[in-house]
């Protein structure tokens, strides 16, 4: 880690095991292309439908963020050969009956914060419950969710997008306290959040109207930089966020 919160430049051995729930996303789909164009020999890719991108190094499972019981489902299928790399490449900011972000206070909804919670911040964590247990001890793990800049208190500028915003700073706490636990049985797990930019995928679609000309990353990109980032982790950085440039968001 340099002084101004960059990651290593050391980069560790691809994984030969990883698991990616979300797969069916943008960015989760570009990850497990990624993944199997790096040499990674068997990708879990979770979707809902259990269906994912194609290839023989990929095995599509089916889960539900919405139920724990589909996620121990999905970590019993991999616990006689379980990945050494899990990436949760899920979350939500316009809900499916097209609810956005508040924009103000007046806005909120009980019912609409249940369900952003329910997919950015309690879904992760019943994937970290059940997942982070396949760990080897002693040996390097990784597990990684999407984040974002926006859950970052001290970043906080602008306000609004509150339910969003509160959920993805939670994420970033379980993360936070899973990694503090995970370092005393595991000192060689790695365990921090992600914040891919503004992504072309159908979570960012409702506000690409007006961005500058560059901020925009095609999956495809997106998906490298973060597994460039990933690839430059240490235990010493266990616990934080980083940009797909490889540089920390502070909390």
């Amino acid at each position: 880690m340099t002084k101004t919160g960059q990651v290593s430049k050391s980069v560790k051995p691809w994984p030969r095991k990883a698991a990616v729930f979300g797969a069916s996303g943008g960015i989760g789909r570009a990850l497990c292309e990624a993944l199997a164009e790096g040499g990674c020999e068997t990708i879990y890719a979770g979707s809902r439908s259990g269906e994912g991108p194609e290839g023989g190094a990929i095995r599509p499972f089916a889960f539900d963020l919405a139920s724990e019981a589909s996620i121990a489902a999905a970590a019993d299928v991999m616990r006689s050969d379980p990945p050494e790399w899990i990436i949760c490449a899920t979350g939500v900011l316009t809900l499916p009956d097209g609810t956005g972000p508040e924009r103000t206070y007046k806005r909120l909804d009980p019912a609409v914060m249940a369900q952003v919670f329910a997919l950015n911040t309690i879904g992760p964590a019943m994937v970290a419950k059940h997942m982070l247990a396949l760990m080897p001890r002693g040996e390097p793990s990784l597990f990684a969710a999407l984040s974002a800049r926006v859950g970052s208190i001290s970043d906080n500028r602008l306000g609004g997008w509150h339910s969003y915003r509160a959920s993805k700073s939670a994420l970033n706490m379980l993360l936070k306290n899973f990694a503090l636990e995970m370092a005393r049985t595991h000192p060689e797990s790695v365990i921090v959040g992600l914040h891919p930019g503004t992504v072309d995928s159908a979570l960012s679609a409702p506000f690409q109207t007006g961005l500058p000309d560059g901020q925009l990353t095609p999956p495809r990109q997106a998906a490298k930089n973060l597994l460039a980032v990933l690839a430059g982790l240490g235990p010493e950085q266990s616990g934080r966020v980083f940009d797909f440039r490889g540089a920390e968001v502070e909390p």
